[in-house]
């Protein structure tokens, strides 16, 4: 029974994940789902994938409510948890990628949460409507109408460039410039439209708003590289199917920046300082 589970382990965790942007409440949602998993009664299981899809979508949509609550209160602007690229299952087409990226996700947080089910269902594992329809318990035609109110929501968004040798050449040269407050060769990198986003949820030193357009994003850059000073190192990652640094105090993980990079230049800088949001990343990364 448990080795039946843990072959769905990894996509019950990407669908928790891109429900609720949190690592943390997706092992917590995933976990929920294994125990209702050993108490079913496994002749009535038809399919376990759609089952088991089911569930954790269910127990995912009762978070979300509770999420929403506390995001409203939270301090300054609100990230995602970000994950290790490699724990967030097959990401072989752009709309998969997309679907996992810090930005996809915070657009997500405008819908509701039956229309965010529908439109990951459908987006990132290729759903059919009358599959989704049978794991939220609607009609195909109120899925459709879901889907559709929740595109409009999330309207056109930019695509980025896929992780790779080019990106991890262009987070060395803004990472070289930054530390050796190289104003030319920043601009090089950043985008005119260019902005950064950090996310300190109140318990690490972090910027409120977002800072837009290159010439504001260079100060702040240079700014963050005095203050982290010497003492700490960098080491290039994938995180949520984009290219990031991860910055390291004295052996503890002190910050995630992911990049978003669009036609060779930086477009988006999100940060993740919030200790909170960094310890999850470190058991999946196990680093």
């Amino acid at each position: 029974m448990t080795e039946e589970f843990e072959t769905h382990r990894p996509k019950l965790f990407g669908l928790a994940y891109r429900m609720l942007g949190s690592v943390a409440e997706a092992e917590d949602a995933v976990q929920d789902a294994y125990l209702r998993w050993r108490g079913a009664e496994r002749e009535s299981i038809d399919s376990p994938g759609a089952w088991l899809a089911k569930v954790v979508t269910n127990l995912c949509l009762n978070r979300l409510t509770a999420a929403r609550t506390t995001r409203e209160r939270y301090v300054g602007f609100w990230l995602p948890e970000p994950a290790p690229t490699g724990v967030l299952g097959p990401l072989e087409t752009v709309e998969q990628r997309d679907s996992v990226s810090l930005a996809f996700l915070v657009l997500l947080e405008r819908l509701t949460p039956a229309e965010r089910a529908v439109f990951v269902l459908r987006e990132a594992f290729s759903y059919g409507y009358g599959e989704i329809a049978e794991v939220l318990d609607l009609s195909e035609a109120n899925c459709r109408q879901l889907y559709g109110r929740a595109r409009r929501h999330v309207g056109e968004h930019r695509r980025f460039d896929a992780p790779g040798d080019q990106g991890r050449k262009i987070v060395e040269r803004f990472l070289a410039a930054a530390r050796s407050g190289d104003l030319a060769g920043l601009e090089q990198v950043l985008a005119a439209d260019v902005t950064s986003w950090a996310d300190g949820g109140g318990k690490a030193a972090a910027v409120l708003r977002p800072i837009i357009g290159r010439e504001k994003v260079i100060r702040y850059v240079i700014g963050i590289a005095t203050k982290f000073g010497a003492g700490v190192e960098f080491d290039y990652a994938e995180v949520n199917g984009q290219d990031a640094m991860l910055a390291w105090r004295e052996g503890e993980l002190i910050g995630v920046f992911v990049m978003e990079v669009a036609d060779g230049m930086i477009v988006g800088l999100r940060t993740v300082l919030n200790p909170d949001k960094l310890s999850p990343f470190l058991r999946l990364a196990d680093v």
